[in-house]
């Protein structure tokens, strides 16, 4: 098959780009900007475009199908050619189930845990050398690429994102994979740019409760009120499996798993975590995996790519930073870490980067979310939220919405950085949480501050 991707560099779109190419699908694509990896790697398998930029020339009817991603435009030239020309046009998730309609599709959806959970699932089957298609939104340890397709495997694994689907559809992605098998960890209003209510996206997760195949399953988070109700207020004739955070305990910075043989000291940490590996464990039973067989792979997972990764380390002191950025996130984080560490002086610093945390009525949802650090530090940049055109947010706007007794604000990168390469990190903690870089603050310095 002949596929163009318009938009081909994104980390999404760039890994089906890199799964089709292995598959042995023959594939173009184009960008106005590519970053790194997704450059790098496109580049070393050949797919890299030659310039960037839109041409609608690459757009001819030998084409199979035109895969669009969500960094194009409507008016995009290229999709108005093969508009024109009628040309198959398929959003991200809508290719992933035209390739998965035949095979059982398990999807881990919720506002937060689904990269996690998802990766946890691959990890263990991975173990095992049980075979999977899968799609996860992180980069994983001892997997070449972030999405894997073939005609032969009865599974696919997918991360199922409620952001919106293309341009061009508007549906949130998750509910395009229609699931045989599904997990809902949790919900917490997120994406206001497009669900500007908590109400409006609430419905989001009933619709996708609702798109699961009938006979179908959903494992779901009883720790949740949201999704208690979301799910068992479903009127869907599938079968309807709860799950908690098992029992664990914390010694000397090692987190050790209840088991029924016994505790077991596994690798991540924190009560959300161990409520992932919950949803994790049953998913993986529902795919034919025994516990015994969950408890001994589940030892090694080691965290996905971003998901509080260990940046430092020193005799007294460690960091880590974590791709936390919305309120449920930040504050779970936040918990995870000082429970870890509980007799350490614990330093937070949360960049506000997304359209979100700088809407003034979605930054009160912050309340508390950084009340676990002893020092909690915001920095964000003034240039971000003018490039998003929204009002201005003041350090007092953020202070106010945080209710944080001495939360430190910077606004500026040069500021933030010295703070941050200066502090006394002398039995403490460092968490670094953000989706965006940090205003360029070089991460591999952080080692020569640990003590």
């Amino acid at each position: 098959m002949k596929i163009h991707f318009i938009a081909i560099g994104g980390s999404a779109m760039h890994n089906l780009a890199l799964a089709l190419e292995h598959k042995g699908y023959s594939i173009t694509g184009s960008d106005d900007v590519i970053f790194e990896p997704s450059k790098s790697r496109l580049e070393k398998k050949g797919l890299l475009p030659a310039a960037f930029g839109w041409f609608p020339e690459k757009i001819h009817a030998g084409l199979d199908a035109i895969v669009l991603g969500m960094h194009a435009k409507a008016d995009n030239p290229e999709l108005l050619k093969a508009q024109e020309l009628g040309l198959t046009i398929y959003s991200y998730p809508e290719f992933l189930y035209e390739q998965s309609k035949n095979k059982t599709r398990v999807v881990i959806g919720g506002s937060h845990g689904k990269t996690t959970i998802t990766s946890m699932i691959l990890h263990v089957l991975d173990f095992h050398d049980r075979e999977v298609d899968y799609m996860v939104g992180a980069q994983l340890e001892g997997f070449d690429r972030m999405v894997h397709l073939t005609d032969d495997n009865d599974f696919i694994v997918l991360e199922g994102d409620e952001y919106l689907s293309s341009p061009i559809d508007r549906r949130p992605k998750f509910h395009l994979y229609k699931p045989n098998i599904a997990l809902l960890s949790g919900i917490a209003w997120d994406h206001i740019n497009v669900f500007p209510t908590f109400e409006n996206y609430v419905e989001q997760f009933r619709i996708f409760v609702d798109s699961i195949v009938s006979g179908g399953s959903i494992t779901y988070n009883l720790e949740d009120a949201e999704v208690v109700k979301v799910v068992e207020t479903s009127e869907n004739t599938i079968r309807k499996l709860g799950y908690e955070t098992p029992d664990y305990e914390v010694e000397n910075g090692q987190t050790l798993l209840t088991t029924p043989e016994g505790p077991m000291p596994i690798e991540v940490f924190g009560e959300h975590n161990l409520s992932n590996l919950a949803g994790a464990k049953w998913i993986c039973q529902n795919m034919g995996v025994d516990e015994d067989d969950f408890y001994e792979a589940i030892a090694t997972f080691k965290g996905a790519s971003k998901r509080l990764e260990k940046i430092a380390e020193g005799k007294t002191s460690v960091a880590y930073k974590d791709f936390a950025h919305s309120p449920s996130k930040v504050a779970a984080t936040t918990k995870a870490v000082k429970e870890q560490y509980p007799n350490r002086r614990f330093i937070a610093c949360l960049e506000l980067h997304t359209y979100s945390s700088f809407n003034p009525e979605f930054l009160k949802e912050y309340k508390g979310a950084l009340n676990a650090a002893d020092e909690a530090v915001i920095f964000y940049l003034p240039e971000s939220v003018a490039i998003k055109k929204l009002d201005a947010v003041t350090p007092d706007q953020i202070a106010e919405a945080f209710q944080k007794k001495d939360l430190k604000v910077f606004t500026d990168a040069a500021s933030f950085h010295a703070y941050v390469n200066k502090a006394d990190y002398k039995h403490a903690t460092l968490l670094l949480m953000s989706s965006g870089n940090y205003g360029g603050l070089d991460l591999k310095s952080i080692q020569s501050l640990m003590e």
